[in-house]
């Protein structure tokens, strides 16, 4: 499966998108597994991007070309393929490490 990565800029009242528009951003593409504006915990308040995720990479790579620098609410949307994955990597290795330091188990 391949991500992308939605950002728009935070703005002052730049609240507004949520899943639903974002799903709707990108429903044309058949393949569309999950999207999810990400929230601040504590605020419920979004942090200004979100991500997409596609089964199919023909469907990913026509969403990049198509939907980058398109409106999602009153914002317009940067798109770039996401690093979720290696991020997650590295930030788990990166806590194993501190946790050995430590002497905790992992």
């Amino acid at each position: 499966s391949s991500g992308i990565n939605a950002e728009w800029p935070l703005r002052p009242g730049g609240n507004e998108c949520n899943d639903e528009m974002l799903y709707r951003a990108f429903a044309k593409y058949p393949s569309v597994q999950k999207v999810r504006v990400v929230r601040d915990k504590r605020s419920n308040k979004t942090k200004g991007y979100g991500f997409v995720s596609f089964s199919d990479a023909n469907d990913y790579i026509k969403a990049m070309r198509e939907v980058n620098g398109k409106y999602i609410g009153n914002r317009p949307c940067k798109l770039r393929k996401s690093t979720w994955k290696d991020r997650q990597l590295s930030v788990v290795k990166k806590k194993n490490s501190e946790k050995k330091k430590l002497g905790l188990k992992i």
